[in-house]
């Protein structure tokens, strides 16, 4: 994991440019947008104060939510992970994975998805992630702190099943996702 943000290498730009359509004449370059993106996520910035070098922040708020609503970023994260995982001499799709949750407190004026977690005496949201066994992010999501960690992990867990299919066997959480195992009856592909 890097320390700073550093802008996309060549070798990163070819494993993602294919999601992109690259032969359309543009204003500004896709790579560009990335980099501005990868850069609002790392230092989490606001839109607003995206620094002159990159693109205009509106520019880039404009590709983030057409590839954000488009699923756009949930597909190169897919792709990435099976071709990390084929690089590792394992399957392209895990058989095992984890889910696990996590309160996060939100600043006082940020009121949508808020909650209060009682267990964690937090306000705010609840992050919850499904990972493989060697710690790839495979499907993540948000939620109100409130809201109770096995309601929010079967949404996942059918994410992850219509994505990897059939090979995924186990699915491991703590005491709190144990309602998260019936979800293999309900998932018609599964």
């Amino acid at each position: 994991m890097t320390k700073q943000w550093q802008p996309l290498t060549d070798y990163q730009w070819a494993a993602i440019s294919p999601f992109f359509n690259l032969q359309r004449k543009r204003k500004h370059e896709l790579r560009a947008i990335m980099d501005a993106i990868f850069w609002l996520l790392r230092t989490g910035c606001q839109w607003r104060n995206l620094p002159p070098n990159f693109p205009h922040w509106q520019a880039v708020y404009y590709y983030f939510d057409r590839w954000k609503k488009a699923d756009h970023f949930e597909h190169i994260n897919a792709a990435l992970n099976q071709l990390d995982r084929q690089q590792a001499d394992r399957e392209p799709s895990p058989s095992a994975a984890s889910i696990d949750t996590q309160s996060v407190k939100l600043a006082p004026m940020i009121g949508e998805l808020r909650g209060l977690d009682a267990n964690k005496r937090v306000n705010g949201r609840k992050r919850t992630f499904v990972v493989d066994t060697q710690g790839r992010l495979w499907v993540a999501g948000v939620d109100a702190a409130n809201r109770a960690d096995g309601s929010l992990g079967k949404a996942l867990v059918v994410a992850i099943l219509w994505r990897v299919g059939e090979r995924l066997e186990k699915m491991f959480g703590d005491q709190a996702a144990s309602a998260v195992r019936l979800q293999r009856r309900i998932c018609p592909r599964a």
